[in-house]
């Protein structure tokens, strides 16, 4: 593995580990309801924090925009719009079948999808049978790993409320996650089919690092609208009282748009440096870090502690195939 190799792990790593751990300061809010938190992290991560980021990395930033057409800011605006969408249905899919089935489901096939897609249809590029034998190895193991800790969280948790007595209910569910899980790797698209932006920051004078800053504050607007019109619709107009109180409260959804927002940041550094597989490779590497982490975290905060012994050795089982699809996946990245 080259130094520029292992420093993208690394970064795809401390990636994974901010944005498994994302959620958390959630947990701190005491009056905000979960409209309110979304509203304000969907502000600060998706508008505030990318032009940020990219008004101070990137260099002549508008000059690069203006020196592209209508058409490219397109394609990452629309990817960008779908995932938003598929946060939407991410949290619906939750509620009717649990956590367990609806992760599995949903990352399972955002990981697939986010990997093989930018693989096989984005811009052309010589890969080699045996990469293309690691990556497509790693991906069966992450699915396998990701289904694993999947049922072993389902049986934790199960409670008579998880049961789905309904079957047309049931069936309807599972679709709309199975569609949630296709829409969900859209970020990754947009920022793969997002990369003549970036291209054109490089023409401009930027390093191809901090060029990749250019692509987000884009492809991130097309996510918001989508975002806060759910949670205005949450809203319906009777709660907007709430933001008048306890207004220290801003601090947990900011914080946690911090952390997501830099777990990107560092994801779109990560896919420079990895190389030509890059938004591929470093998209596994990305997803099985982050549910690494999240799995984690909540073993640290005691969710296991009462877990049963078939719950945990499926946790176990589901930790070692994803520490192994790493290790395919990074060697892929060569």
């Amino acid at each position: 593995m080259t130094a520029a190799v292992l420093e993208g792990v690394g970064l795809t790593m401390v990636a994974g580990i901010m944005s498994g751990n994302c959620m958390l300061p959630s947990k701190f809010a005491r009056r905000w309801k979960w409209e309110h938190l979304w509203f304000v992290f969907s502000v600060v991560s998706l508008v505030i924090l990318p032009w940020a980021l990219a008004l101070l990395l990137v260099d002549h930033l508008f000059t690069a925009y203006r020196g592209l057409a209508a058409a490219a800011f397109v394609t990452p605006l629309a990817f960008g719009a779908g995932w938003g969408v598929a946060q939407i249905l991410f949290g619906i899919s939750v509620r009717k079948l649990g956590l367990g089935i609806a992760y599995a489901i949903i990352v399972g096939l955002g990981a697939v999808l986010g990997t093989l897609i930018p693989l096989f249809f984005g811009p052309p590029i010589d890969i080699s049978h045996a990469t293309l034998l690691k990556i497509l190895a790693g991906i069966v193991v992450m699915v396998v790993g990701v289904a694993l800790t999947a049922v072993g969280g389902k049986k934790r948790e199960r409670s008579d409320q998880d049961e789905i007595r309904d079957e047309r209910g049931y069936i309807a569910a599972i679709l709309l996650a199975i569609l949630c899980g296709v829409m969900a790797p859209m970020l990754n698209f947009a920022f793969a089919f997002g990369q003549p932006l970036a291209q054109q920051a490089v023409r401009v004078g930027n390093s191809p690092v901090h060029a990749a800053y250019a692509v987000w504050p884009i492809a991130l607007l097309g996510g918001f609208v989508p975002n806060v019109a759910y949670s205005v619709f949450l809203w319906r107009g009777k709660s907007w009282h709430i933001f008048q109180h306890d207004r220290a409260e801003v601090i947990w959804p900011s914080l946690m748009a911090v952390l997501w927002m830099g777990a990107f940041a560092l994801y779109g550094m990560s896919a420079v440096l990895l190389g030509t597989f890059g938004v591929s490779v470093g998209w596994g590497l990305f997803q099985s870090f982050m549910i690494i982490t999240a799995t984690v975290s909540g073993i640290l905060t005691a969710e296991w502690k009462r877990a049963s012994r078939s719950a945990t050795i499926l946790l176990a089982l589901g930790l070692v195939c994803l520490l192994l699809a790493t290790l395919l996946l990074s060697m892929a990245g060569h």
